[in-house]
């Protein structure tokens, strides 16, 4: 089996760390963003994480020949009508953190009782190639805003979701224990299926 290029199309570090874990049986030599392409970045003005992924996935295809991974993702508030969804990550403009982001969830959270806390966390990927869309799967996982911080592992939201079934937030969960539940976990899962399938690399 051949080794093929494939481009992460993201800079957070984070999941670009997840996503190398989960291909890492594959033979692919993966590289990043901040390799290939520092100066240059995509502007995510999508409605969907579908529409952000497809737009990262295919805006880069066009300047890599081979295959570009795209992952949009994010938290979606029941009580806060989906917010902050594709705003996920910039939620605390100007200058967001995941510090300030959890801060400014929980502040918008403040005094809403438990069964008014669900929440779920959305991963949309995006497989191209020569400006052609290749596979497209989105996934996702239920659970709870919690009170406050809980664990040290992940990133993100990862402190304050809580999963009912392992009775944990994504933080408290080690990282083998997460990618096997999570919303990207089981949409990595899929890719995996469908690159065993397609026979790629």
């Amino acid at each position: 089996m051949s080794k093929e290029r494939l481009l992460l199309a993201t800079t957070n570090k984070g999941k670009a760390k997840e996503i190398e874990s989960f291909l890492s049986e594959f033979p692919f030599k993966i590289f990043t963003l901040q390799e290939v392409f520092p100066k240059q970045s995509f502007v995510e003005e999508g409605n969907t994480f579908a529409e952000n992924a497809r737009g990262k996935s295919l805006f880069y295809s066009h300047q890599w020949e081979d295959l570009i991974l795209a992952e949009d993702s994010g938290l979606e508030i029941e009580h806060l009508k989906g917010a902050p969804g594709v705003l996920s990550a910039r939620f605390s403009w100007p200058q967001p953190t995941d510090e300030k982001n959890i801060r400014k969830v929980l502040d918008l959270m403040e005094g809403v009782p438990l069964d008014k806390r669900k929440a779920r966390f959305v991963s949309c990927i995006v497989l191209s190639q020569k400006g052609k869309i290749i596979k497209e799967i989105k996934e996702n996982v239920t659970g709870l805003i919690t009170y406050e911080k809980k664990g040290s592992y992940g990133f993100g939201y990862d402190p304050i979701f809580y999963y009912p079934p392992l009775k944990k937030t994504l933080a408290e969960l080690l990282p083998e224990e997460k990618n096997s539940v999570s919303h990207r976990g089981r949409a990595l899962k899929k890719l995996k299926e469908y690159l065993v399938e397609a026979g790629l690399p």
